[in-house]
């Protein structure tokens, strides 16, 4: 099996920041992207942030300059910091992740709860 938990959600003053991080554990041979979704109330989710294994990033063009992605793979950990927040960035974050089991296996997306960070103005 494999679980992606995050933390780091909670509410929070429009103009601050806040951390979240997702940490994967299970079955892992391999990670080759993991990534930040949040979906607001009545809207569909959407990406707002991916990291390759190789350290490249991806951003929602709303969310340029303000949050950073980053990853540790020795601890099987991303990060998201997101800076200058704002009320409209008011969503449950998800973490997914892109990985393989085993050498043998073809990856598989994985995604966790979710952490809901409220942003007030």
């Amino acid at each position: 099996q494999v679980q992606l938990v995050e933390s780091g959600g909670g509410l929070v003053q429009a103009g601050e920041s806040r951390r979240l991080s997702c940490v994967a554990s299970g079955t892992i041979y391999n990670i080759y992207l993991m990534a930040w979704y949040r979906q607001a109330l009545g809207k569909e989710r959407e990406l707002v942030a991916h990291i390759t294994s190789g350290g490249s990033t991806k951003y929602l063009e709303s969310v340029k300059g303000r949050f950073t992605i980053s990853s540790d793979n020795d601890k099987r950990t991303a990060y998201l910091q997101m800076d200058s927040l704002e009320p409209e960035d008011t969503a449950v974050y998800y973490c997914s992740a892109h990985i393989a089991k085993s050498a043998l296996r073809r990856p598989d997306d994985y995604w966790g709860q979710g952490t809901q960070v409220t942003v007030s103005s």
